[in-house]
This record gives C-alpha cells, sequence and structure tokens, in this order.
C-alpha cells in the first residue's frame, strides 16, 4: 500500500492553507453577515459536484440555513447516468433552476464545478447576480483555464462570481499516476471540496460568536436525546432564512 493518494490530498491541503486562506476568511465574513442579518444561504453543484450541496446541507455541526438546489436532472441517481452530462450542457436549465430558487437581494449562492465551464451553473451565477445575490464559486483554476466555455456567452463560472476559491485540482480532477495507465485515478475535488467549505463554515460560526450571537444557527445530531427538540428551537428562530421543508 502506497497511500500515494493520501500523499497527494496533505499537499492540496497545505496549497489551500496557504494560498485561499484570505478569501476563505472573506467568505466567512460574508457568511456570518449573511446570518446575523436572517438572510439564506444556497449551494449548488451538478452531479457529483453535488456532492457538496448534500455535505453542507441538513448535517450535524453544519449551518442550518444553507439551503440546497437540487436539479433533479443533474442528480447521479439518474438512468442513464449520461443524463447528467446533457442536462448540464443544456442552456436554459440553469435559468430555469435559478427561477424557482426564492433567491433575494444580499443571500448568498456557492456554486461548486471543478471545471466550471457548463451552462447550468454559470446560468445560476448569472440570474442570481441580476438578483443582487452574492455569489462564491469553488472550482479548479488550472482546469477551468484549460477548457472553453460550453455557454454561450464564451465564459466561465469564475468569470461571474464575486469570490473565487481555488481547489488546485489537477486537470482532469485525478491526481495519482499509475504506471502504463494513461487516466490518472484518485478525484480530489470531493475530499478537498469538503475540507474547504467546513473550515468555512467553523469560521463562519467562531466569528458569530465573537460578534455576540449567542445561539448559532448549527444543527444538532438528531440521535441525540435532546436534539430534535432543540433544533426545532433553532429552525423557528431562523425560518425566515430557509427555504427548506423540516
Amino acid at each position: 500500500m502506497t497511500f500515494e493518494y493520501f500523499d497527494k490530498v496533505r499537499d492540496i491541503l497545505k496549497t489551500v492553507e496557504l494560498e485561499e486562506k484570505d478569501v476563505m476568511n472573506r467568505v466567512s465574513d460574508l457568511l456570518s453577515k449573511t446570518i446575523e442579518e436572517k438572510r439564506s444561504i444556497f449551494i449548488f453543484g451538478a452531479s457529483h459536484a453535488g456532492i457538496l450541496t448534500q455535505e453542507l446541507f441538513y448535517r450535524a455541526g453544519g449551518l442550518m440555513t444553507i439551503n440546497p438546489i437540487f436539479g433533479e436532472s443533474v442528480i447521479v441517481n439518474v438512468s442513464p447516468i449520461t443524463h447528467t452530462s446533457k442536462m448540464e450542457r443544456l442552456e436554459g436549465y440553469g435559468t430555469l433552476l435559478a427561477n424557482k430558487t426564492k433567491f433575494k437581494k444580499e443571500d448568498v449562492l456557492i456554486l461548486h464545478s471543478v471545471s466550471g465551464r457548463n451552462p447550468v451553473t454559470i446560468e445560476l451565477a448569472i440570474e442570481a447576480k441580476k438578483l443582487g445575490v452574492k455569489t462564491i464559486c469553488l472550482t479548479s483554476i488550472a482546469y477551468s483555464k484549460t477548457v472553453s466555455s460550453r455557454h454561450s456567452s464564451g465564459k466561465n463560472l469564475y468569470e461571474y462570481c464575486d469570490f473565487v476559491i481555488d481547489n488546485h485540482g489537477e486537470i482532469g480532477d485525478g491526481t495519482c499516476s499509475i504506471p502504463n495507465v494513461e487516466q490518472k485515478v484518485g478525484p480530489t475535488s470531493t475530499v478537498i471540496g469538503a475540507a474547504i467549505l467546513n473550515s468555512i463554515v467553523v469560521e463562519t460560526v467562531r466569528k458569530l460568536k465573537e460578534n455576540g450571537m449567542k445561539t448559532p444557527p448549527i444543527f444538532y445530531s438528531a440521535n441525540l436525546d435532546d436534539g430534535d427538540a432543540l433544533n426545532q428551537q433553532l429552525f423557528e428562530e431562523y425560518q425566515d432564512s430557509i427555504h427548506y421543508e423540516y
């Protein structure tokens, strides 16, 4: 067992820590302000990028005011799975998703796309910004700069967003080379992305507490004896920021 993947992930995490800490700090400032003002946070990703939407949604130890945007045609339980690729490339689908999302001015939208080239995520950024929503992009800048946009604007996602966080992944996402195998294996975008976003969540809550908030809207585990009751109290306090059924 070489543990090459562990080594690669550690190296990328260290690079992220050094090179993205400033933008991550500014994002945590934005999220803490958004929560203090009882505004909403949304998150979206297509196909496997959507795993981070699930990571931040309804998660013990996570923020209650993060609202998922689930595009049913770009979730990996669709059959055939190639349908997700066709739908994330279809112009207009992202606009439709945006139109049914309850965005308000000064809300926040987190968008995860490793290549940043497909229309569904680009259109969500475009439509959200029209409404005065602050947009945060989590992507691979190196990857995105090597591929052309599939959107008619000719621009990739990072070119539309207010805050851009680079996951420092390799082009194509795979990271480990195997002798006589052309394609690299071991994608890193999920584990690195989860570390980035959870780190931002931690700093957001830290800032909320430092700013005087008595009880930040953090989910308690439903498996704690009093978890359900504590969550219900927080839900009632922050229900104007929450757009999913609880």
